[in-house]
């Protein structure tokens, strides 16, 4: 029972982390690249939490937000090869 808690509350903290995290890096000369790596890889992560959670609300908001964030690391990472060609 508490586990799936847990897990749930996980999967909606990787997203307040992620969220952290691009108010912290962002200015002229932040890291993009560290950037999208540390989105990614936060993402993946919420959305594995939310789905091992099993439960129905978890798992709804916690894959849309975290799906919401890994779309736009996605756009960051498409912005970055757009600007470097």
């Amino acid at each position: 029972m508490y586990k799936k808690a847990i897990l749930g509350v996980l999967s909606i903290l990787t997203v307040i982390l992620n969220i952290i995290f691009f108010f912290s890096i962002r200015g002229p000369n932040a890291n993009l690249t560290l950037g999208i790596c540390v989105f990614t890889v936060l993402s993946v992560l919420g959305i594995i939490f939310a789905i091992a959670s099993k439960k129905l609300w978890f798992i709804v908001s916690g894959v849309l937000l975290n799906s919401a964030v890994l779309v736009l690391s996605y756009f960051l990472l498409i912005a970055i090869g757009i600007s470097e060609s």
